[in-house]
């Protein structure tokens, strides 16, 4: 019995010695570890509930239905078309029952916050169902889905307390800095407002619901690329949302090294339209480019998120967009647009500048590639093209903090540089892939050239 004993424990050790299991412990430990500290970071700086309390009251109290019905979807994605039937049923009869209640004892909500309890509950069901009700593989595939789902959910309260973080904790921000160095791109943010101010209040809604709904774009492309996951009965190796969480997870930390609003809170009245004047450098945006002058700190609201540099938006869009591209035509299409609107939002609404979006792709490509990498188990391309990105985001990086005077004297010279940069990372990228992807493909084996038959005499 020993015997038997100890090589079930070195089965089990190996099997956790596998690359996927260590991910998925590691992502595991890393999001409790996350959820913890923002919790105690927002009750000490915003005097608020953090994403772990959050989460716990929307068990009862009214939520923001999108995360939740968007994780609902994703957690889908590992049953059959019948249970799917029965979850969405159940989710949608328990939030009836959430909407009866709240209307009998006339309960004071907020419009958007009217339903999507019965999400996370059949969610919470889902996860004691594979506890109690399941086992071997069967039960690890469904608390898989599970916490995808929470995960999807958690991200997005991890995201809403790091930038009340960064509001409270950088008092200061760096958009002259930012503004000065976007001279090298001829300021496009500017340019960008007052062509959207020049089309009318359509192409405005237009970009306006693309760039609110990004999470939607992205579980649409994800549930497509999980589509088998219920018949073959595991995850494939790589996808849309292990991408969008880890963005999610670094960019933010970024944001504290690099605190900027952006041009409409920086040079222009906020989003409220008057909002921001007071804290703003000077009112510009869009009509008049900021003046070349020597850059420093200002100080800024105790409100306003510092999330410019580098443009997450812009690197989810970009994710979506590689993602798309191994989908059908339409797919492939909808990735593309999402990606030129989402550009076309963040500048036209002044929300980044130029140098934003560049520092957002490569930040995209490189943590795209790390995690492709590291599914492959790394090699010298892996780590070539990963040490690239992340050597020209740094670089990048450094130059806006301080070179920003010689990049707005020069714009010959620093902005052909930028695009250079830029187009280097998105050329590595795409050759290092394709040629990832040449060495998976299976080799078609060489025919057999037909014995030489003896002539007849």
């Amino acid at each position: 019995m020993r015997v038997f004993s100890r090589i079930s424990c070195r089965i089990k050790f190996a099997a956790w010695r596998r690359p996927r299991a260590i991910l998925w412990a590691a992502v595991g430990l890393a999001t409790l570890v996350l959820l913890v500290a923002m919790e105690i970071a927002a009750r000490r700086y915003g005097g608020v509930p953090g994403p772990a309390a959050t989460l716990v009251r929307e068990v009862i109290f009214a939520p923001k239905p999108g995360p939740l019905y968007g994780g609902l979807a994703l957690m889908m994605v590992v049953l059959t078309w019948r249970q799917r039937f029965i979850a969405a049923g159940a989710a949608i009869g328990i939030d009836i029952v959430f909407v009866l209640v709240r209307w009998a004892i006339d309960a004071k909500v907020p419009d958007d916050h009217f339903f999507g309890n019965g999400a996370l509950w059949v969610m919470l069901g889902c996860a004691g169902i594979a506890v109690t009700r399941r086992t071997g593989e069967e039960r690890v595939l469904l608390l898989k889905g599970v916490g995808l789902g929470l995960l999807l959910v958690a991200g997005r309260k991890i995201g809403d307390s790091w930038l009340l973080i960064t509001s409270k904790t950088r008092p200061t921000v760096l958009d002259p800095y930012v503004a000065t160095a976007d001279h090298a791109l001829g300021n496009p943010s500017w340019l960008a407002g007052r062509i959207l101010k020049s089309t009318g209040p359509i192409a405005t809604h237009i970009l306006d619901l693309v760039y609110a709904q990004l999470a939607v774009a992205a579980v649409a492309v994800a549930i497509y690329q999980l589509r088998n996951v219920a018949a073959e009965r595991h995850f494939p190796r790589h996808h849309l949302v292990r991408t969008f969480l880890v963005i999610g997870l670094l960019g933010p930390a970024i944001y504290m090294i690099f605190p900027v609003v952006g041009p409409i809170f920086a040079y222009g009245p906020g989003t409220s339209g008057t909002g921001g004047v007071e804290w703003a450098v000077a009112n510009l945006w869009p009509h008049t480019p900021p003046p070349i002058a020597t850059p420093h700190p200002v100080p800024y609201d105790a409100i306003t998120p510092r999330n410019c540099m580098p443009s997450l938006h812009t690197a989810w869009a970009t994710a979506i967009f590689i993602h798309s591209r191994k989908g059908r035509r339409i797919l492939r299409y909808a990735g593309t647009f999402w990606l030129i609107a989402t550009l076309s939002a963040t500048l036209g609404f002044g929300y980044h500048y130029g140098v934003d979006l560049v520092a957002g792709v490569v930040f995209s490509l490189t943590t795209e590639a790390a995690l492709r990498a590291f599914d492959r188990g790394w090699d010298r391309s892996g780590i070539q093209l990963v040490t690239y990105g992340t050597t020209v985001f740094a670089a990048l990086l450094v130059a806006y903090r301080y070179l920003p005077m010689e990049m707005a004297k020069h714009p010959w010279v620093f902005g052909p540089l930028l695009i250079l940069a830029l187009t280097s990372v998105i050329y590595g990228y795409v050759r290092t892939t394709k040629l990832w992807e040449s060495e998976a493909a299976p080799k078609a084996a060489p025919a057999r050239r037909p014995e030489p038959q003896a002539e007849l005499v």
